[in-house]
């Protein structure tokens, strides 16, 4: 591997995918859902760390795994909510991450792993055989005395490649789990550092849950694999990580369509809201909204100012206090 890029083709289906990827990118980037909506960041994320955990058969659900951290006491074997404390706080440090270091790396194992393997945080000492849910032998992995030259030098082939990186981020994925290189946590790390690389390309990608796409995709994920180990080259997997990709965005998309089309009724709700309550009344005040839609103080004032930007009430003095009429 050394100097030179990992075994693959650039098919025309890479070129087509990368191509409908950007599109994709600049769409939901000039929404601005991700980066302007802190809850649905939250929820993506949670989302990411459930499926990339329930690939490995952790058995908690989605609501579970928001119970857990949310900190909340969650009937499940211990291990499981280990992993998903554990999960949680790493992707948390996901931009703190550099994703051409080793060192990074091992510390990302070793948070990702803690109390739950002995060599946490270490490259495998020992032999390992791969296996998929289904307990068969994938391939075996390199032999540890070679592991750590290995991984420095696909590191190193990332860092230096002029390839696109959704072609070389999906590269790195594979490549990864080729060599193996710890005796456990070698999916988990492999998807983590995959988002961290395309993050770190556009930082959409620290939001955005393709784990999730890959989890509802999981028999074809382990075709992929298989067939790109049969090959000898990871091309077919390049090609399935980009078609997940492109899924996950799309999802993400109609999300934010979605949320768009809900904040666009919450709003014409409240305004007929205020507008009926200033035809009977000739006036509306912050308590008023307050009383009228169960909200803040803070949220009633946000309220008014819209409607007053938008030329439907304006302000007024009501004796020493603020109040609003019709425009």
């Amino acid at each position: 591997m050394k100097n030179k890029k990992p075994p693959f083709e650039i098919t025309s289906a890479i070129i087509n995918y990368v191509a409908e990827i950007s599109e994709l990118i600049g769409r939901l980037t000039s929404s601005q859902a991700l980066s302007a909506t802190p809850t649905l960041r939250r929820t993506n994320r949670i989302r990411t760390i459930h499926a990339s955990l329930a690939i490995e058969q952790n058995t908690l659900t989605i609501e579970q795994v928001t119970a857990v951290i949310n900190g909340k006491t969650v009937l499940a074997p211990p291990k499981d909510i280990a992993e998903v404390k554990n999960a949680y706080e790493i992707y948390d440090c996901l931009d703190a991450l550099n994703p051409y270091s080793t060192d990074d790396l091992l510390t990302a194992h070793g948070i990702m792993t803690r109390d739950l393997i002995e060599d946490s945080g270490m490259f495998r000492s020992r032999p390992v055989g791969i296996v998929d849910k289904n307990g068969q032998i994938l391939h075996f992995g390199t032999l540890p005395q070679y592991v750590p030259e290995l991984v420095e030098e696909l590191i190193g082939w990332i860092k230096k490649s002029d390839l696109h990186m959704l072609i070389k981020s999906c590269v790195f994925h594979y490549e990864f789990e080729l060599i193996h290189p710890f005796s456990d946590g070698n999916g988990r790390i492999g998807r983590l550092w995959h988002t961290l690389l395309l993050s770190k390309w556009n930082p959409l990608f620290s939001w955005l849950p393709v784990e999730s796409i890959i989890h509802k995709r999981q028999n074809d994920y382990y075709n992929a694999i298989n067939a790109s180990n049969a090959a000898g080259e990871s091309t077919v997997f390049v090609e399935f990580m980009l078609s997940a990709i492109k899924a996950s965005l799309i999802d993400a998309i109609n999300m934010s369509d979605g949320m768009s089309d809900e904040n666009t009724n919450k709003t014409a709700h409240r305004q007929n809201v205020v507008v009926r309550h200033l035809k009977k009344n000739g006036i509306i005040m912050n308590s008023d909204v307050r009383n009228l839609f169960g909200v803040s103080s803070a949220t009633a004032n946000r309220i008014l100012a819209d409607l007053v930007k938008r030329e439907i009430i304006e302000k007024c003095r009501n004796g020493g206090n603020w109040a609003y009429i019709l425009k």
